[in-house]
């Protein structure tokens, strides 16, 4: 009896001293209980701004995509996360494991965005605003994608001429807003763009951005106004001008399930949890991702924009590497001084940073698609260490050959060409062939400049089909094709240089 009360004594400290650590959590009763919890927000979000004010103990993680907030909350990543009621109840309508924790946050209005100089714009959408509401129309909207949870989209008469309207959307913001579905954006965001692109008699135009960017691209002029379903803030109005509000919107914390007490009634799911096997569970992730909704073909624009930025930032970065190699190898001082500078700014500069500072800065002023853009950012990035890889080529040639060229009646230009350039590929190929493919890699970052690559379109299926795992395996997979691919291609390039195997080749001929 005595050593049955010592081993219950032993459960209870063990146990309280693992819930004090951590690793038995406490169930969630209330919004209260997170004070000292992980949070997850969306980066730049007034989800944020609210957390971080609210919950000054707890851990606030950041995160770029509703789907990122899912993953973090589904795997453990984080307690809790905070998101906008209306895009929550389709995510839990998808996801019979997560629940709402207690009554909405708080509200706020949301509007459309505009540039501080841009107001007839901006009052040409309020008389709109106004038109609809007094019509109807306005009424109809709300019921059919707020109410009714619908995902068809009206078909609304698009202009043939006017004006171009460009507009900044976060695709990945999820129904009822702003969604792809068969390759197609439709949501209430969406129409509501449409009837007013057919109300001012403008042809509309979106550039995919990331949440966070969309201020930026407002103020650099890239896009004419913000549909983000941005909620109005003082400290927004200082950068931008809004809209009247066209909608309110609450905002909730979600978590998993079994980790709530007392869990808030959302809405039915769509489909039960049901245990299948392995392979059944690969097919109908293929089915959901792939097929459905012809999803593979995001995947094959993509994979095209990948493939074409990676093979033209390349032509162009070995091009200007060349030229940079030439300015640092002159005998000129100021040449000399300007290409150490550009390689050190370069290779200096994290490449997510510089791409955005051309984009929003050196650009800002001129309307040039995103994908040249990306061609010369990666272009220049890379020429830094192109240089500096045939830099070191060329001065592994021993001198004394470049001596006996001229010698033999060679000009300094021919014996370059014809002598030392023929064994410097042949070494430099190796060290090449890796920042090629690391260049390959990079270029899954343009998303942030409204570039819709392999990366992007994984973002937007995410979206779409809430599968966490697939989408991103799919596309680590594709990349490493790619990669698998371009590294032959330069394997055989490193063979076809090669001295020893063409010496073979002559004489087994």
């Amino acid at each position: 009896m005595l050593n049955l009360f010592m081993k219950y004594r032993l459960f209870v400290i063990v146990a309280g001293c693992l819930l004090c650590s951590g690793f038995i959590s406490k169930p969630l009763s209330s919004i209260d209980d997170l004070k000292d919890k992980r949070i997850g927000v969306l980066m730049g979000s007034v989800h944020d701004r609210y957390a971080n004010k609210t919950y000054p103990q707890a851990s606030i993680l950041q995160y770029k995509s509703p789907s990122d907030l899912m993953l973090g909350v589904k795997s453990g990543k984080i307690d809790a996360a905070i998101y906008s009621y209306d895009e929550l109840m389709q995510l839990l309508s998808h996801h019979d494991d997560l629940a709402i924790i207690g009554d909405a946050l708080f509200s706020t209005p949301i509007g459309m965005g505009f540039h501080r100089d841009n107001n007839d714009l901006r009052l040409e959408f309020n008389r709109f605003l106004k038109h609809i509401r007094s019509n109807g129309q306005y009424d109809a909207m709300i019921r059919h994608w707020m109410n009714d949870r619908a995902v068809d989209m009206p078909e609304i008469q698009k202009s043939s001429s006017g004006k171009p309207l460009v507009v900044g959307i976060v695709s990945d913001n999820g129904l009822p807003f702003n969604v792809v579905i068969n390759n197609r954006m439709v949501g209430f965001g969406i129409e509501l763009l449409e009837r007013f692109a057919l109300y001012s008699g403008r042809q509309i135009t979106y550039r995919d951005l990331e949440f966070s960017n969309q201020i930026a691209a407002l103020e650099s002029k890239k896009i004419d106004m913000s549909a983000a379903v941005m909620s109005i803030t003082e400290e927004r109005k200082k950068q931008i001008a809004f809209s009247d509000p066209y909608y309110d919107q609450a905002a909730n914390m979600f978590a998993l399930k079994k980790n709530i007490a007392v869990k808030t009634a959302g809405p039915k799911t769509m489909q039960k949890n049901v245990s299948v096997s392995f392979f059944a569970g690969i097919i109908n992730s293929f089915q959901s991702n792939i097929v459905q909704e012809n999803r593979y073909l995001l995947i094959l624009g993509g994979l095209k924009t990948t493939v074409i930025i990676s093979v033209l930032a390349t032509l162009f970065g070995t091009l200007l590497g060349a030229v940079v190699c030439f300015m640092r190898m002159s005998s000129s001082v100021i040449l000399n001084l300007l290409a150490k500078t550009y390689i050190a700014i370069l290779r200096g500069t994290p490449v997510l940073v510089f791409l955005m500072l051309i984009f929003y800065v050196v650009f800002a002023s001129v309307n040039i698609d995103p994908v040249f853009v990306s061609v010369i950012a990666f272009g220049m990035n890379f020429a830094a260490y192109v240089a500096e890889i045939f830099r070191s080529g060329i001065e592994s040639i021993d001198k004394g050959q470049s001596e006996a060229g001229i010698a033999m009646g060679f000009t300094k230009v021919n014996t370059f060409l014809f002598i030392v350039l023929p064994q410097t590929v042949q070494r430099i190929l190796p060290v090449y062939k890796g920042e090629f493919i690391s260049l390959v890699k990079m270029t899954s970052i343009v998303g942030y400049i409204a570039v819709q690559d392999l990366t992007k379109a994984s973002d937007i299926i995410r979206s779409r089909t809430f599968d966490a795992f697939f989408p991103l395996i799919m596309v680590a997979v594709l990349y490493f094709l790619i990669s698998w691919f371009l590294m032959l291609l330069m394997e055989y390039a490193e063979r076809l240089t090669n001295p020893k195997l063409n010496r073979k080749k002559i004489l087994i001929a």
